[in-house]
């Protein structure tokens, strides 16, 4: 399903959703959320809950007040209060449900600084507003031609404009403190808006423009993550992936949000695992731990005059060991656990090549080219040459 931005052009090109992906029908839209409440009926002599929550460009999101009783519903158009004048915007959620994004994101309901809904925006708002946002790329472009111009350490991402096209907002990273009060001036006075400046970092800026990552899906936290956690490089550690900044680092140049999804069945699965430090003291003399294989419960220890060959333990048999040097007691040979370990391996079947038809590399062989042969009228050709004699003699 795609709404009527989303169609293919005459020439059969893909138009593209013009807000970025908040599409009015909700389908296609990003950091969507599921109003599971939508089919049940409240209670009798309770009214509908007065707060809504609007969508602008970007995933950006605010709660209004519906104080005027209006009949809105999701993917209305609305038009909200701002300071000063007003904006446009898509209501994304409406109900009960309000109140547990609210409460998600620390905003009280009894708070006196949410704005107040105006009215479901005309169609003259709707065409003020979308002129605002087609000149959005042509004054990003010119704005960074008198960033540069003026020297500035500070590098622009995004411009928003505001729904009745008087204000706009620019977003920008920066490493050091900037001072824009210049480029404010020239700013207001060549396009003859209002103008703010937000810094932002490098997560949200990656958020806002969007991309697809090494996973070859789009982004996380341009679709659906709302909260940016620290990631450090612990995560990488104790889920033992190398230490390759080109490899752990997203697109925004910090450690990849993904890394703590699984960081918790990591950690649960290392609570028996014994720390990688302790050395195993046996009769034939120190093991120095190797390496893990943490979800099928396999450690590799190797003596430490002979590093080269690795013993390979289970979790239970390296805390036994390591439950005799407590008590200051030696531990047998990594060679008799090994030997233990392999009456448990289970036999290697035969696997007959169903396929067999074909080899992979039969591409790979080279082509000898055939020669051509000869035949007999080249050769009676040859023999009638009259040989060339050498006039310097």
């Amino acid at each position: 399903m795609s709404c009527k931005s989303c169609s293919t052009s005459i020439n059969g090109l893909p138009l593209g959703c013009k807000n970025n992906g908040a599409c009015s029908s909700g389908s296609c839209d990003k950091l969507t959320v599921f109003d599971w409440l939508s089919n049940m009926t409240l209670p009798n002599n309770q009214e509908p809950f007065d707060i809504m929550e609007v969508r602008f460009k970007n995933g950006r999101k605010s709660f209004y007040k519906n104080t005027k009783k209006l009949t809105i519903c999701i993917g209305d158009i609305v038009a909200v209060e701002t300071s000063p004048g007003h904006d446009i915007g898509i209501v994304s959620l409406t109900g009960e449900l309000v109140k547990v994004q609210m409460k998600k994101k620390n905003v009280a309901i009894d708070n006196e600084e949410l704005k107040q809904i105006y009215r479901k925006a005309s169609q003259k708002d709707i065409d003020i507003w979308t002129t605002a946002r087609d000149k959005e790329l042509d004054v990003q472009k010119k704005s960074r031609l008198i960033i540069s111009r003026l020297g500035l350490k500070m590098k622009l991402s995004d411009i928003e404009f505001q729904g009745d096209g008087n204000k706009a907002t620019f977003f920008y990273t920066a490493d050091e403190r900037v001072d824009f009060r210049l480029l404010i001036r020239e700013l207001a006075g060549t396009f003859s808006i209002r103008v703010e400046m937000k810094q932002v970092g490098l997560r949200q800026e990656a958020a806002r423009l969007g991309g697809i990552g090494s996973c070859g899906r789009e982004l996380c936290c341009s679709t659906w993550l709302t909260d940016f956690r620290s990631v450090s490089t612990s995560a990488a550690r104790y889920q033992q992936l190398s230490l390759n900044p080109q490899k752990l680092a997203g697109q925004c140049g910090k450690l990849k949000c993904c890394l703590n999804y699984e960081l918790d069945s990591y950690l649960d699965a290392l609570k028996h695992f014994p720390k990688t430090d302790l050395w195993l003291k046996t009769e034939k003399g120190l093991a120095v731990f190797q390496k893990m294989d943490i979800f099928n419960g396999w450690l590799w220890y190797a003596y430490k005059e002979n590093p080269m060959h690795w013993h390979k333990l289970s979790v239970e048999q390296a805390n036994q060991i390591i439950e005799l040097n407590k008590e200051n007691k030696k531990g047998q040979n990594l060679e008799e656990y090994a030997l233990e370990l392999d009456f448990d391996v289970p036999e290697e079947s035969n696997f007959t090549d169903v396929v067999g038809q074909d080899s992979l590399t039969r591409f790979d062989k080279p082509k000898h080219k055939k020669k051509r042969r000869k035949g007999r009228n080249y050769r009676n050709k040859n023999m009638n040459k009259k040989p060339v004699q050498n006039k310097n003699k």
